[in-house]
């Protein structure tokens, strides 16, 4: 055995490597990111990993893989299984041969933004096997098994991970590295198993389907998955499953501490939701007086116990989300576990544990910002100056914003955007104000690696119906947000190791016909806005590609510009530079105003703004 220290997510990767995967695709996304990014570019013997353009594209190249009879592995976020679902539940209807894994990070308690979905829906709406892992251990043991049971049943199954299991580390017992066999490579033409061409086919591949998911129920009860732990005769119950399993021992130990005998509680501790464990659920339901069910934001698990309960004609107490107990909202912990156990053996909550509960109310509000010397800073202030210049106010002209850094021109100080959606939509959307008849101009911005993924297809409509509309595509060279993984546009020299080609966003954008194509640096913030007021009036649509590569990027590789300084003499201490760029790396310390040379990258966006020259660049 060997002991790694790993996160979740890289112990799924590791997990998959040792399951002989053959093929590793996935679109970053946090909280899933690292899963591919702790063995991208490793140069493994025999196994393509790769970033891909998105999720829909990564699931279609691993399901492809496994239709080859190659094990096969893709990851992404929760919302990124929206954009690959209308893939998945053709792969899932169609069944495979080589064990074929999807690994989606759900984030309860929204760490990482979007919605707070809970991706075992589609696993619901695709009877697809899903498994939950509680830790960083059980996320490399249920990932090995994840292979061996989609080739048990032959379909994919998901391995949903959350934020506090994905992103937590802890040390795991590695076997020694073991040769794999080679898979033979197949080619299998059949017709009635891999299209979705008539009603027979499909009607006969969801009746497939639907045996397989019984397989999956019948293999992972016969494999002891599910945990199911008697004790006394009309007790309480607890079901729990996922990452509430890591915290049940803590709970139990609370409430022991506070005079609660839990030593004659059962426990039904479950490894996944779909298929639903009906026979422990129900043995639980036969055997216990009451339940408590503990799942993560929606309530799958419970209302099969109250479906069990029924169908046994058995009345009990069932404390969950569905009476009010828990909430479908945030992420669980210990003193959750707590409030609905004191619930359901009919006891207040001690003090104490209430205003736990309540400790987030404490917390200081910090609103995120971009970075010192981030380009995007120069598109936003751009915006806002062009749009008064023009002679619009603020709150008049709409600001559509996309999913990655270029959403956070929402922030203060400059309050630009007013839309997020999903990945490309701001195009769509910008086009929507103006069919609903919008008179004043309408901007959307969007990054590069967001443009690559979901953007273009808007753009192409925008063109087709030369909508008056401006397009702002921010051009940092990376996919940046999620951890600087690579895009189609990224230099080559940090490409993916097989890589010899570099998209060109502007070759590509003339390529969907656009023919006003502006192409501005954003740390030069007055041709910046100049073309901004040049290009909004202007009739059909306008492309304005403000290209400067991600200030993390260029700072790890030790590259300034110079640097920005502080003429004492001339600063009358207004402001200003403060206020209307928000960067960090200017400080006001309550005497003066002067700029942190540790931070300053010397983009110089803040000296065209003061009034005074106070602000000058060095270097």
């Amino acid at each position: 055995m060997v002991m790694k220290y790993l996160s979740g997510n890289e112990a799924v990767a590791q997990a998959a490597l040792a399951a002989g995967a053959k093929v590793i695709a996935g679109y970053p996304g946090t909280p899933s990111s690292e899963a591919i990014g702790s063995i991208w570019n490793k140069d493994i013997a025999g196994v393509h990993v790769e970033w891909s353009t998105n999720e829909k594209v990564a699931l279609e190249i691993a399901g492809a893989a496994s239709w080859a009879n190659q094990r096969a592995l893709c990851t992404m976020k929760m919302s990124g299984l929206n954009v690959a679902y209308d893939s998945l539940i053709s792969f899932v209807y169609s069944g495979g041969l080589g064990g074929f894994v999807i690994y989606v990070c759900d984030d309860p308690g929204v760490a990482a933004g979007m919605p707070e979905q809970d991706v075992r829906g589609f696993a619901f709406m695709s009877d697809m096997p899903v498994l939950e892992p509680c830790s960083v251990a059980e996320s490399y043991s249920m990932t090995l098994y994840a292979f061996e049971l989609s080739e048990a049943i032959g379909g994919p199954v998901m391995l949903r991970s959350v934020t506090n299991v994905a992103q937590s580390h802890a040390i795991v017992d590695i076997p020694a590295k073991r040769p794999i066999a080679e898979r033979p490579l197949l080619l299998e033409k059949d017709i009635a198993k891999y299209t979705k061409a008539g009603a027979i086919i499909c009607m006969n591949q969801h009746r497939d389907l639907i045996k397989r998911l019984e397989a999956a129920e019948e293999k992972i009860g016969a494999d002891g998955l599910h945990q199911l732990k008697l004790g006394k005769k009309e007790g309480l119950g607890i079901i729990s499953v996922g990452v509430i399993n890591s915290f049940i021992e803590e709970a139990m130990g609370l409430a022991a501490n506070q005079g609660i005998d839990t030593k004659d509680f059962s426990f039904l501790r479950l490894a996944g939701s779909n298929p639903l464990p009906k026979k422990e659920i129900s043995k639980l339901i036969e055997h216990c007086g009451a339940l408590v069910v503990l799942e993560e934001n929606e309530d799958y698990i419970e209302r099969c116990a109250y479906l069990e309960a029924y169908k046994a004609a058995k009345i009990m107490p069932i404390t969950g989300k569905q009476n009010g107990v828990l909430s479908r909202i945030g992420n669980f912990n210990a003193v959750t576990i707590l409030k609905a156990l004191y619930q359901a053996v009919d006891q207040e909550l001690p003090p104490q544990f209430i205003s736990y509960e309540g400790a987030e109310a404490l917390c200081a509000a910090r609103p995120i910002g971009v970075c010192a010397g981030c380009p995007h800073r120069g598109v936003y202030i751009g915006i806002n100056q062009a749009v008064r210049k023009l002679g619009y106010k603020k709150d008049e002209v709409m600001v559509t914003g996309d999913i990655g850094c270029t959403i956070l021109g929402m922030s203060p100080p400059f309050h630009t955007l007013w839309t997020e959606i999903a990945m490309g939509a701001s195009i769509p959307m910008a086009l929507g104000y103006h069919y609903a008849g919008i008179k004043t101009p309408v901007i959307a911005t969007i990054g590069d690696s967001t443009f690559m993924h979901g953007g273009m297809p808007g753009l192409l409509n925008a063109v087709q119906n030369q909508v008056d509309i401006t397009v702002v595509i921010m051009d940092n060279g990376w996919t940046a947000m999620t951890g600087m993984q690579v895009n189609a546009g990224t230099d080559l020299a940090f490409q993916q190791s097989n890589s010899t080609k570099q998209a060109d966003i502007a070759k590509i954008v003339q390529g969907l016909g656009v023919t006003q194509l502006f192409i501005v640096d954003p740390y030069d913030l007055p041709l910046m806005t100049q073309t901004l007021i040049n290009a909004i009036p202007l009739a059909g649509i306008k492309v304005i590609l403000a290209r400067r590569e991600c200030a993390i990027q260029t700072g790890r590789r030790k590259i300034r510009y110079g640097k920005s300084i502080v003429l004492e003499d001339k600063c009358t201490k207004c402001k200003v530079c403060i206020n209307t760029t928000g960067c960090p790396s200017i400080v006001f310390d309550g005497e003066r105003v002067f700029v942190d040379a540790g931070q300053c990258n010397g983009c110089g966006i803040c000296n065209s703004l003061c009034k005074f020259g106070a602000l000058v660049k060095e270097g």
